[in-house]
């Protein structure tokens, strides 16, 4: 039966099976059981990654387009197919955010003491006169009013910038009728505060409201006909060829400049725009009516970010946990001094992620370190490890250091900090041709007594110490002399053209974990063949992969029961008869963002774990560097195990996927309500009050 089912029947479009990541993100902001600011906060989170979804899988759906390019994807759709597909959901999808924030939101907040000016026209006497004075005084300097007639052209207009839209009458010759366009300034905050409601309601408005109701200042001559909000966003993968670049960083930079002006994606206007106005909208840009979204509403949903952080509404929060000790390590015992006696694991954000920026501090000041090398995808803009880096080498240490320069949208931090690197004396890489390198791994070497010693932190996420209190992500310290050889030939690979003739414990993509994953999917397909103990959990972010997902269905039909935790995209289907019903497909969404990488194989009873920064992704197995490293350690083996049964437990915030590819709630009749998240923070509290 599985060979006679279309891919279609067989296989979910990668780009629909996101968007279906974001509905239930979506669906987390309209539960009514989650703290209001805390559904806030899903909502804007629906908002930007949608932007991003339009700037970079969009955009390459439509260059595929426009090269004439007639291929197929993991599901048989065209990028034509595809594009229509993804326009009828998102029109449907964006819909669904703006009825939650107008019927569910406005209402709920104004209830608790708080009111979002909808329309200026709602304001009161003293709040108008208000805004107009705070315009006055703050916006109006900083505006640029930009007429467009025969002399002046078009302006072009930002990438996701908010823009004002007007059409201007000549209050001297009434037949002449212009297009006019403002920009949002972004140097202004977006939610202005304002006095009262009359019944005593905290009360903020939008400041592109502030600047429409006073619009006819910036035209002073001109009768202002209409005015709208609109914004445009744009193709913002950055095209560059690698091996014409003389130097990567100063092509990025180049190209940087250039995302601002990518070609057109997606409109979004007020519903109601005058139709005028939008007709010189559409000729300008240039856009097609299908990518067109007329918002009911405020555009660009992620300002409720800032409402999120106003004073006074914590009761309306969930309260913020504190990242814990982790539970094999002492604060105030000599770092190195600890991983020698064992290997430490790291769950973070449940576990402070404070040990690896004291690893780096502690390596950059000790004085028997000889040399750090790391690679760094994305750090935050106020980096500590950065600063020990830099130290280290001012302090006559060896660093090296991989910046990967194409991480998207982290490409200008992430120049600022190789050109810091640089000016402290470190030997600075940045990232090798035609690969990202997306592996996160750092090696200590110190001189100790006994000889040289090398300590490695090998990560499933990234060397960020802001992202590590919201993303859950697992790490590993060791000074075991075989992932010390191994880190080794990374960095020697990294740096040059070496290649070890083996490895003791790491497997790195693009060369070889393609294939160790395969061949461990087939080991358990083979043990279950024979009637031996074969079982499958994976954990990670996305699984499209057509190799991977055919291999899985072999293994279940085989008899392997296999568990999958995948958290966004998700090409597999899970319980169709004959192909995968011993899979299961279970999508986490809380508080924290899901991001370790965790696999798992029963191996007969004597069962193999591994973590890793890979997803089964054709990108991450063949066009990143990637480590998987395994998890040996017999107490250290069995935390990672419980988390991964923890996670299959999860009765609260997990969706299982049906057989249509559709997610739906764990049905909790007979189970006790659990949910994953809530549960380490328990677990972490606990094991570091011991």
């Amino acid at each position: 039966m599985a060979n006679e089912l279309t891919n279609s029947e067989k296989f979910t479009n990668r780009e629909l099976s996101w968007l279906d990541f974001d509905d239930r993100i979506l669906s987390e902001a309209r539960d009514a059981n989650i703290p209001l600011m805390e559904r806030l906060k899903f909502l804007s989170i629906t908002s930007s990654n949608l932007d991003e979804f339009f700037m970079v899988r969009v955009a390459s759906l439509k260059d595929q387009v426009n090269a004439g390019y007639k291929g197929l994807d993991i599901a048989g759709l065209t990028a034509r197919e595809q594009i229509e597909a993804i326009l009828a959901y998102t029109h449907e999808f964006v819909e669904r955010q703006y009825t939650t924030y107008n019927r569910s939101f406005l209402p709920l907040l104004k209830n608790n003491g708080l009111k979002i000016i909808s329309y200026f026209e709602d304001l009161n006497e003293e709040q108008s006169e208000y805004v107009d004075k705070y315009f006055r005084s703050e916006v109006f300097p900083v505006l640029t009013p930009m007429a467009v007639d025969s002399s002046r052209p078009f302006p072009l207009i930002r990438n996701k910038y908010l823009n004002i839209g007007a059409l201007l009458q000549d209050k001297q010759n009434k037949n002449n009728v212009d297009f006019a366009t403002v920009q949002v300034p972004s140097g202004l905050p977006r939610v202005v505060t304002i006095p009262t409601d009359e019944d005593g309601c905290s009360t903020v408005i939008l400041l592109e409201q502030i600047i429409e109701k006073n619009i006819h200042r910036l035209f002073s001559g001109y009768k202002v006909l209409c005015a709208t909000p609109y914004r445009v966003m744009r193709n913002a993968d950055l095209p560059f060829d690698e091996d014409e670049a003389a130097d990567l960083l100063i092509e990025i930079e180049k190209q940087l400049k250039r995302r601002q002006w990518g070609e057109p994606i997606r409109l979004e206007v007020e519903a109601g725009i005058d139709k005028q106005l939008l007709k010189v909208l559409k000729r300008e840009l240039p856009i097609n009516e299908e990518s067109i979204y007329r918002i009911h509403g405020p555009l660009d949903l992620t300002f409720l970010m800032k409402v999120y952080n106003l004073d006074g509404f914590d009761h309306l929060k969930d309260k913020p946990f504190t990242p814990q000790q982790p539970k094999y390590l002492v604060p105030d015992i000599d770092l190195f001094e600890q991983i020698r006696e064992h290997d430490i694991l790291l769950h973070h954000p449940y576990e402070t992620f404070d040990p690896v920026v004291r690893f780096i501090r502690q390596a950059s000041q000790d004085p028997n370190v000889l040399a750090i090398k790391q690679t760094l995808y994305r750090v935050s803009s106020h980096s500590p490890i950065i600063a020990s880096l830099a130290d280290a080498a001012e302090n006559g240490k060896q660093v090296s250091v991989l910046v990967e320069l194409k991480a998207r949208f982290d490409e200008e931090n992430n120049i600022v900090w190789a050109r810091k690197l640089e000016e402290a004396g470190c030997h600075v890489i940045y990232g090798l041709v035609g690969l990202k390198t997306h592996s996160k791994i750092t090696l200590v070497v110190r001189r100790e007594e006994d000889g040289i010693r090398r300590y490695v932190h090998l990560g499933t996420g990234n060397y960020n110490d802001t992202t590590a209190k919201l993303y859950t992500d697992m790490g590993l310290l060791t000074c075991k002399r075989a992932y010390g050889e191994d880190a080794t030939a990374v960095f020697n690979m990294l740096s040059g053209y070496s290649e070890p003739l083996g490895w003791n414990k790491l497997t790195l993509a693009p060369q070889w974990l393609r294939d160790k994953f395969l061949k461990l999917i087939e080991r358990e397909s083979m043990n279950a063949a024979k009637g031996r103990a074969a079982r499958i959990i994976a954990k990670m972010n996305s699984l499209c992969d057509k190799e991977i997902i055919e291999a899985l269905y072999d293994a279940s039909q085989k008899g392997v029961q296999i568990d999958l935790i995948v958290r966004g995209i998700c090409c597999l289907k899970a319980g169709i008869e004959g192909l995968s019903e011993n899979i299961t497909v279970r999508s986490i969404v809380g508080t924290f963002l899901e991001h370790s990488r965790i696999f798992y194989f029963e191996n007969d009873g004597t069962p193999e774990l591994f973590m890793g920064s890979a997803d089964w992704m054709p990108r991450n197995l063949d066009k990143r560097v990637e480590i998987l490293f395994p998890v040996e350690d017999p107490v250290l083996k069995a935390d990672v195990i419980e988390i991964l049964n923890i996670q299959l437990s999860d009765t609260k915030k997990a969706r299982l996927m049906r057989p249509d590819g559709r997610y739906e709630k764990v049905d909790m009749r007979g189970k006790n309500p659990l949910g994953a998240q809530e549960t380490f923070c328990l677990m972490a509290i606990k094991n570091a009050k011991k």
